[in-house]
């Protein structure tokens, strides 16, 4: 009996009874569903290099990607480019949290379990909601696990989410409405009150992903009217300067948290902030850290409620949220405990003004406007004699990066985020760039 593979115990006879049981004859079965040209691709390496030629080889590649702090920088949405204390990183990567996985023995976990406990007390001021779970995986997640949370709260199968939610969220949460077979319904914030009947809940974003900011009371209101829930998609900076989640009436809080001192990277990790009422605590996923006293009346802290299939009934269970994701919640707990209240008004408010700054700038260029009929936050979308993605490739020619707004079908423009990272001369250069690319055409049109 051979066995080719030493990190393996199986052998070369319980490889086939598998197959032969499983009804099939080769491993490669088994992924047909994967494209050909995606298995086994070839890493474009030239043979017969030594490690530190590898190294240098990859690095070379890796010198063309063009990092975000390389020139101006306007891409936000739910991933910000937001200043990290020197000390976030510092404290949160400590080992014992870096190797940390779920503190499911309390004897052994206070550390984690108090941080942990920590963000979900911090988070839950800064949202003014009751509770705060820890945590999820990242806010596109969270928008959909909130959606089944309301599903399952009201025994009702249609959501309907606003289009001007972050597309990302909008099409996870479709993804995840596939199993259950649940109706999403995607409507204008302004048509959410009207779509509201037979809804287990009705999902709106305050700000916008334009930036745009948007009276959530009376969404929350005809929610409740019709018998469902309010999900509130928030954005942790926002809530510094603007009215809370939990003081517009709404039911659910999500949001991403990435802000909160996580470094920007390409897939995560990310934060999935879930906050919610008290009377919702028990159909919320994820876990919950609470604070206990020992038989020797020592404070301490425990896993409250954790809603795995692990630990209660199959049919109980809400999501299979477990590894160690709870360190970006850990991080996130670090970043506002070193901002405290002052630091993060600060940091929003500074983004707010160079916001407001940039948009006048822009729109007095000739064939500009601000896309946007009322107030905004860090964020606006610019309509411009071009379309969006053709000004967006354009400015990124000249190293100048900002979104469109292709992910909605009704709108079109760049969209244009601000921070306390954003310099004037960032903002020089994207005024010039506007205005030299959209004078170049506005002169083609007139030349025919």
């Amino acid at each position: 009996m051979t066995n080719s593979n030493p990190y393996s115990p199986h052998t070369d006879a319980d490889r086939a009874a598998m197959l032969k049981r499983v009804g099939i004859k080769t491993v490669d079965e088994l992924l047909t569903a994967i494209p050909k040209d995606a298995l086994r691709p070839k890493l474009g390496l030239p043979g017969g290099m030594a490690e530190i030629e590898v190294q240098t080889h990859l690095e070379a590649l890796a010198a063309q990607n063009r990092p975000a702090g390389a020139g101006p920088f306007f891409i936000g949405g739910p991933v910000q480019r937001r200043y990290i204390p020197a000390a976030v990183p510092v404290l949160a990567l400590r080992g014992e949290f870096l190797t940390a996985y779920t503190p499911y023995q309390p004897e052994v976990s206070q550390g984690t379990l108090q941080a942990v406990f920590e963000y979900q007390s911090l988070m839950s001021e800064v949202l003014a909601m009751d509770v705060v779970n820890s945590s999820m995986y990242d806010g596109s997640t969270a928008v959909a696990e909130a959606a089944f949370m309301a599903v399952r709260a009201t025994g009702r199968k249609k959501v309907v989410v606003a289009r001007e939610v972050f597309y990302q969220f909008r099409h996870t949460l479709r993804t995840y409405a596939r199993g259950p077979g649940l109706e999403v319904l995607e409507v204008p914030t302004r048509d959410l009150v009207a779509n509201a009947e037979g809804a287990a809940c009705l999902i709106v974003q305050h700000p916008d992903s334009f930036g745009a900011l948007v009276d959530v009371r009376p969404i929350a209101q005809a929610a409740h009217a019709a018998g469902g829930l309010c999900v509130q998609v928030t954005e942790p900076h926002a809530n510094a300067l603007l009215e809370p989640p939990g003081a517009l009436g709404v039911d659910i809080a999500v949001g991403e948290g990435q802000p909160l001192g996580i470094p920007m990277s390409l897939g995560g990790p990310h934060l999935g902030i879930f906050a919610a009422r008290e009377a919702l605590v028990r159909q919320m996923p994820g876990r919950l850290v609470g604070e206990t006293k020992d038989a020797r009346g020592t404070r301490g802290f425990v896993n409250t409620l954790q809603t795995r299939e692990q630990h209660i009934r199959r049919e109980k269970a809400t999501s299979n949220i477990c590894t160690n994701e709870a360190l970006a919640a850990i991080t996130a707990a670090t970043y506002l405990a070193l901002m405290g209240p002052t630091g993060l008004r600060a940091a929003a408010r500074t983004g707010v003004a160079k916001a407001h700054a940039l948009a006048a700038r822009l729109a007095a260029i000739p064939g500009c406007a601000i896309a946007l009929d009322g107030p905004f936050f860090d964020r606006f979308q610019l309509r411009t004699p071009l379309p969006g993605r053709d000004l967006k490739h354009a400015l990124a020619k000249v190293n100048v990066l900002v979104d469109d707004g292709l992910h909605h079908e009704e709108r079109d423009g760049i969209v244009i985020q601000c921070t306390e990272m954003t310099s004037d001369s960032d903002a020089d250069a994207l005024v010039s760039a506007v205005e030299r690319i959209t004078a170049g055409a506005r002169e083609a049109v007139t030349a025919r």
